[in-house]
């Protein structure tokens, strides 16, 4: 029985070699027409070979010599082939077939690279001075070869302006502190950093970026040693990638052109800007959990990416990396790898930082040649302002003594993987309103992006005030440039912080004759120099849901009146567009003007993420199990917002809106409604956008924002601790107050005339 068993597996063998099969055949000429396949090495590699198989070299290793880890010639491995590219060995590809086939187009490893072991460096903090002295632009080199620092040196010598430099050594004992002596006699103000050797020329870029050293810049350079030994033309690539960004006496008129750019965010070498969905690689994990510590995902469009790792970058481009969090543990010993580590991740997700904040890789060549004007600024820029953060009394009874919104911002909690909670503050801390400096720093960060005024909420509930203490001190403190003007808060306040349900804590009522007492509270207000009249006219009020009143043509007839009869005169009387409706009709012309108020109104079915019509579209990254709220996409948001279908709902008359993001996490928990994707890049995509069309149709050319502090909505301008002053230098640069690039043109921002 063993014989016949024996007989006919030969027989088999013999049918598998003779007729393989029409995907074998199809490899088989794969190979033929690579001529990869050495003949004569197989046969000499592996002498024991049957006569049969002698015959057949080619078709012994398709059917059993690759599962096995025979070589097809001598310097292919599939076993460190498939070790090299893991995404390879995952998919069950057979690692000969996927090397002909992609990688040897992808410049996919194939064997193993000599490692050099160095001595350990201690990891030494980094520190900065953000007050010193700086040019305007920044190079930082990384020297791995200190061979090359010769090439560097003559190469930064022939730039034709300005800048500092930032040097990082790897270290290598004695050799590398005499290296950095010789750059300082060169360049005696250099910052010169020697630190250990991982993570390429990509971690010790980002420890300088997570430093600080690069804030305060308007571009960028960096640059690495190249050699590339995996290639055989290392030498001359580098020598291109450096001649595309640094020119020598070129360079300064070079980086004009992509400092006026508005769509450029990373400048590279001609031929350096890849096709992101040809050059995965062994990448895409790697890449796809970088991006999700910013709320993004891989694309599912066409994405640029810079290869080669010498580019130039903008500001936002920095300030979003530093936002990516990334340390050195999370990067891999040093082996020799040219692909599949952190660092060949982060080269890929910066060009999809780039899209997500609607803009792209630039080649040299591409660049424009002119001064490429943004879109229209705003005319007048508001931004809601919540003068919660103070403890109150009832707060105290309600939610326990020293309540206020911090202690929710400070606990929140993360939903799900990538989750940017909890948002903490920055420059201005866990501040408390009751102190007027606090409100000063505000408006100087506020009038530094832009923004004309802050819409403050007046809780006034029939004659009961609350959180009136910031803007009651405020009034005897007339030095404190501060610009405002009321927005009547007219809800009720509820146990669940959405104003519609749930326990009822501050009830709003409508008592006869509540227009004249309401219009009293404000009088001290609109009689302070501060308080604002956009129009140059008139004071402004907004009232926060009108359709509440009992009668709103009524009501705001007697509100004008009792203003006029105050010796106040006209109101530019406003309202926000709510996005659920009330027990009242309001008619559009009722008011002056009407204020877009995102997320209201930009949520419809397309939108939902998680919660929504089609349940959980987070099946790579989905919340937590307890998570009983909603999800939506900020980005479609934007989208539906931006749209000629939703801008037609909107009355004449309408300030345009935006956020800088959505997420009440930190006020309701489990059951927060949150708009995964709200980042300074996707910010600026939206805003970007608004201001090129719709702003157009605006309200005077106005802007709201929602909002300047609502930290328990996460829907805040001021700078916080992922992204810094991130949000507030993309409203600077769509109001006009940064004008990178344009400084040496003596132009100033028009915006207001």
């Amino acid at each position: 029985m063993t014989r016949f068993r024996l007989a006919l597996q030969r027989v088999g063998k013999l049918m598998r070699i003779a007729y393989p099969g029409r995907s074998k055949m199809a490899y088989l000429r794969r190979i033929r027409r690579s001529g990869q396949f050495d003949r004569a090495y197989y046969l000499r590699a592996h002498p024991g070979l049957n006569w049969v198989y002698r015959r057949t070299p080619m078709r012994h290793y398709v059917l059993w010599g690759e599962a096995s880890g025979l070589q097809p010639n001598r310097g292919f491995s599939p076993e460190i082939y498939l070790s090299l590219n893991p995404d390879v060995a995952e998919a069950g590809l057979p690692p000969f077939d996927h090397y002909l086939s992609l990688g040897r187009a992808e410049g996919r490893q194939h064997r193993r690279l000599p490692v050099e072991h160095l001595p350990d460096c201690a990891l030494r903090p980094l520190r900065f001075d953000p007050d010193r002295v700086k040019a305007q632009v920044a190079v930082h080199l990384h020297l791995y070869y200190p061979d090359l620092w010769p090439e560097f040196r003559a190469r930064l010598r022939d730039v034709d302006m300005p800048f500092d430099l930032y040097v990082t050594l790897t270290w290598r004992g004695a050799e590398t502190a005499d290296l950095e002596k010789r750059i300082l006699d060169v360049f005696p103000e250099a910052h010169v950093h020697a630190m250990a050797n991982r993570g390429r020329d990509i971690l010790p870029f980002l420890r300088l970026v997570n430093a600080g050293a690069f804030d305060g810049y308007d571009a960028i350079c960096k640059l690495h040693t190249k050699k590339s030994p995996h290639r055989n033309d290392g030498h001359s690539w580098r020598r291109h990638l450096i001649d595309g960004v640094l020119p020598g006496p070129g360079t300064a008129a070079r980086l004009s052109q992509f400092l006026s750019d508005p769509e450029a965010a990373i400048w590279v070498a001609d031929g350096q800007s890849y096709d992101l969905s040809a050059w995965w690689g062994s990448n895409r994990d790697k890449t796809a959990a970088m991006l999700r510590r910013v709320e993004l995902d891989p694309p599912q469009r066409q994405v640029r990416f810079p290869a080669g790792s010498i580019y130039w970058l903008k500001p936002l481009m920095i300030g979003m990396i530093r936002g990516l969090r990334l340390g050195e543990d999370l990067f891999e010993p040093e082996q020799g790898q040219i692909d599949g580590t952190l660092a060949h991740a982060f080269e890929r997700a910066i060009g999809v930082l780039a899209q997500a904040a609607g803009q792209t890789v630039r080649e040299t060549s591409a660049l424009p040649a002119g001064y490429r004007p943004p879109p229209p600024a705003p005319r007048y820029v508001s931004a809601f302002y919540l003068p919660q953060f103070h403890p109150i009394a009832e707060n105290d009874r309600w939610w326990g003594r020293g309540f206020t919104e911090w202690r929710g911002v400070a606990a929140a909690a993360s939903a799900f993987p990538g989750h940017l909670q909890p948002m903490r503050p920055a420059d201005l801390g866990y501040y408390d309103l009751r102190a007027p400096e606090v409100m000063a720093d505000q408006a100087a960060l506020a009038r530094s992006a832009g923004v004309d005024a802050f819409c403050v909420y007046h809780y006034w509930f029939g004659g009961q005030r609350l959180l009136e203490a910031p803007l009651d001190r405020l009034l005897t403190r007339p030095e404190v440039d501060f610009p405002f003007y009321l927005c009547w808060a007219n809800e009720s306040w509820r146990r669940n912080w959405d104003g519609l349900s749930g326990e009822i804590l501050a009830h709003q009522a409508y008592a006869p004759g509540f227009e004249r007492a309401l219009v009293e509270s404000t009088l001290p207000y609109m009689r302070d120099p501060r308080y604002q009249r956009p129009d140059g006219q008139r004071p402004r009020f907004v009232i926060y849901r009108p359709e509440d009143m009992p009668a709103p043509v009524q009501n705001i007839a007697r509100m004008r009146r009792a203003w006029r009869e105050a010796g106040i005169g006209p109101v530019e009387l406003g309202a926000v567009r709510f996005h659920v409706s009330g027990e009242a009709e309001v008619p559009d012309d009722l008011v002056d003007f009407w204020v877009e108020m995102p997320p209201h109104g930009v949520v419809d079915a397309q939108a939902y993420l998680h919660g929504g019509p089609a349940g959980n579209g987070l099946s790579a990254a989905p919340p937590a199990a307890d998570f009983a709220g909603l999800i939506y996409d900020y980005n479609r948001m934007a989208a539906r917002a931006l749209s000629d279908d939703y801008r037609r709902t909107l009355p004449d008359r309408t300030i345009a809106g935006i956020m800088p993001a959505w997420d009440n996490t930190a006020r309701r928990g489990a059951r927060a409604h949150i708009a995964r994707g709200a980042n300074p890049a996707t910010f600026r995509h939206w805003l970007t956008a608004l201001c090129a069309g719709p702003l157009q149709g605006s309200y005077r050319g106005e802007l709201f924002v929602n909002a300047w502090n609502e930290w328990g909505e996460k829907a805040v301008l001021e700078p916080t601790e992922v992204f810094g002053r991130l949000n507030l230098d993309v409203l600077a640069e769509a109001t006009g107050n940064i004008r990178s690039g344009q400084a040496d043109k003596g132009e100033e921002g028009q915006r207001h005339g």
